[in-house]
């Protein structure tokens, strides 16, 4: 029989007989070339037509395994891809008939045991009281692989990315089935995972061998996929199988890469930027000037752009500005972090080509709106996370945190427009007295004037800072008790919503320190102060109830999608007292409190957590130990330190988080 003539019954066959049909003994290619029309999809019985409407049928949970129905579905949409596989290996020898012949003959030999393993699935299926046919199926392997114009986009679609996800898939599957006791199905899978390491192997050696021999194996074939298909496609939602991908041959490197690849595999990705001078930015654009931060000020943008990992999902792409290690990425997925895609600004990696789900910067400055906006076109009308131009000048401005306070009633301090209103103001007050810039942040770019001492220099700063700034807030210095913050979120409907609560931890001189986060954020508060702030301040329903309604009035009007960020206080009054200050500043963008509130998210129950900004010289060491597990399923991450961005490649920051029981950080805070 001539191998143009059973392709052509395997690919256009209207009977799952003609297409499976025992092989013959006997094969010869000696009249390959013949006319050929490339058809709409292969030829199907009626109740196994693929369509687009066809509905994937998921695998089912570890727990139903058991279960000869869902046993029987799964077996089904095996099925489908085995039988797509065979019908592809068909095209690919119907359309590329002056291709290499022992390539040919190589694709006929691995057709023949997709074939097999169809009729596999088929009995399997049929003793769990399922048939072929009663179920939908889908056509993804057909329009991800029909289209191929050569030989190589075959082997680089077919082989290298669906067989090989299937090393995942087959041995993983295979053991869960033999742990539910059914020896059955798994010696299927386990038939079909040896086959399938030959089948990456054939497909591998002709990519090689086709392959632009200046790149590495890895190189070459990220070059030869396209969008919608990806590298990611070549691995299975399971755990990773290098070794089976050693026994196909492939290299170390692209096991390796591969481990650590991700992007989204159908929830259009919400793009994540770290932008943390946003203030500082401002302020530059304000005066007319290119930004130019210090050393200090650079490195912490660039050393911590992973920090949006603390909420970022697993199919969201974070924007860096430099790629991390396959090291670090493998810690993090070994520490139980859902992994989103992580892309070089540089690289764009078909980005532009692909649907975007949102956009999420730390801060919507002018910066982030040119490194997002080449992505807009591709967001739909219909995401709440949309592109927008700059934000409005005064939302980075401590005046946000003024005009709140102020709608509350008497604020603390006064919004100084000139040196003469700061004079007026510390000429009324006694004791020290704080100066804040209006875009200053993180306790930084203030002044302390210690007993109220008007000095020359405490004059030309205040010049200063009024010429750049445009105000000066100036407060009373107070004796803090305590720190806190309440993180928020603006829907695009105008609703906000309370997030979560962190403790700020800060220095004598008010600059960040960390955020304490506990599964109850006051824990571990002497009663004297617990019951001044939840009995006589009511701070819970204050943050929770009041606060939202005030932020949608403060933010009416503006279009902002977001973060809120909103710092509070505790301090001491005159007479020794507690006095509750409920803003202090209001942050309209992401903050380092929404990052603690997220870890925590990810945290094991009954454990807290502290999350601060080190200095890579100053770091300890301290490794991380994985997530926490009960019953074999993950719950969270256990005690540990958990470095967010690599610390090999971190040049001075390092973003840690540190899990233990509440009772050990709030001990190690109070050191």
């Amino acid at each position: 029989m001539e191998l143009r003539d059973f392709a052509e019954q395997v690919l256009f066959g209207k009977t799952l007989e003609e297409k499976l049909l025992l092989n013959p003994k006997v094969i010869s290619d000696e009249a390959p070339a013949g006319a050929f029309q490339m058809p709409d999809g292969p030829g199907r019985p009626s109740e196994l037509r693929i369509s687009e409407r066809g509905v994937k049928a998921d695998f089912p949970g570890t727990n139903r395994l058991d279960d000869d129905v869902e046993r029987g579905k799964m077996l089904h949409f095996l099925a489908n891809h085995e039988l797509l596989a065979t019908e592809l290996m068909a095209l690919v020898l119907l359309k590329f008939p002056n291709a290499p012949r022992e390539f040919r003959m190589g694709v006929y030999e691995t057709l023949k045991e997709e074939q097999a393993h169809t009729l596999m699935y088929m009995r399997r299926m049929r003793e769990c009281g399922v048939e072929f046919g009663e179920l939908p199926v889908n056509d993804y392997f057909w329009r991800a692989v029909a289209p191929m114009e050569q030989p190589m986009d075959f082997v680089s679609r077919l082989s290298l990315v669906f067989e090989q996800a299937n090393l995942d898939y087959s041995v993983h599957y295979a053991k869960l089935f033999r742990q539910v006791g059914d020896g059955g199905t798994a010696a299927v899978l386990e038939k079909i995972y040896e086959d399938e390491i030959a089948h990456v192997g054939h497909g591998l050696k002709w990519f090689r061998k086709w392959k632009d021999q200046s790149k590495s194996d890895w190189e070459a074939f990220q070059t030869q996929l396209h969008f919608p298909l990806s590298v990611v496609r070549a691995k299975g939602v399971a755990p990773y199988n290098a070794e089976g991908r050693k026994l196909a041959g492939i290299d170390q490197d692209w096991i390796d890469y591969l481990e650590v690849e991700e992007q989204s595999r159908g929830r259009t990705p919400v793009l994540h930027w770290f932008n943390p001078n946003a203030e500082g930015e401002e302020l530059s654009r304000m005066n007319g000037r290119v930004f130019s931060p210090k050393r200090n000020v650079r490195l912490l943008e660039e050393d911590l752009d992973m920090v949006p990992l603390a909420w970022a999902r697993r199919d969201d792409v974070l924007l860096l500005r430099r790629e991390p290690s396959r090291e670090h990425l493998k810690n993090i997925r070994a520490w139980g972090f859902p992994m989103p895609e992580c892309i070089a600004v540089s690289a764009d990696k078909d980005l532009k080509e692909r649907k975007i789900g949102g956009m999420r910067p730390w801060a919507w400055q002018q910066s982030a709106c040119e490194v997002l906006e080449p992505y807009a076109s591709n967001m739909s009308d219909q995401v709440e996370w949309k592109w927008r131009a700059k934000a409005e000048s005064q939302w980075f401005s401590k005046a946000m945190g003024y005009t709140l306070e102020r709608a509350l009633g008497e604020p603390v301090g006064a919004w100084c427009g000139s040196v003469d209103e700061v004079e007026r103001f510390v000429e009324a007050q006694e004791g020290d007295i704080l100066l804040k810039a209006a875009y200053s942040n993180a306790g930084r770019g203030h002044c302390r004037l210690l007993g109220g001492e008007w000095t020359e220099s405490a004059r030309g700063w205040v010049k200063r800072a009024i010429s750049e700034h445009g105000a000066v807030l100036a407060e009373p210095w107070l004796e803090r008790v305590i720190d806190f913050s309440a993180q928020y979120e603006m829907r695009a409907d105008g609703e906000v919503r309370h997030l979560g609560m962190t403790r700020v931890l800060n220095d004598d001189l008010g600059r960040f320190r960390g955020c304490l986060v506990l599964p109850k954020w006051a824990q571990g508060l002497d009663s004297e102060l617990s019951t001044f702030l939840f009995r006589d301040a009511d701070a819970n329903a204050f943050y929770k109830y009041r606060m939202p309604e005030l932020l949608k009035q403060l933010m009416s009007g503006s279009g902002y999608v977001g973060n809120i960020g909103v710092d509070s206080m505790v301090y001491r009054g005159e007479g020794g007292d507690f006095v509750f200050r409920p803003v202090v500043e209001v942050n309209v963008r992401h903050t380092m409190g929404r990052v603690a509130v997220e870890l925590l998210k990810k945290t094991a129950p009954g454990l807290g957590g502290l999350y601060s900004i080190v200095r890579k010289s100053q770091r300890e060491g301290e490794v991380a130990y994985g997530p926490e597990l009960e019953g074999g399923e993950q719950v969270g991450l256990a005690a540990g330190v958990y470095p967010l961005n690599d610390p090999e490649a971190a040049e001075e920051f390092i973003a840690e988080y540190r899990v233990a029981r509440p009772s050990v950080l709030l001990g190690s805070v109070d050191e």
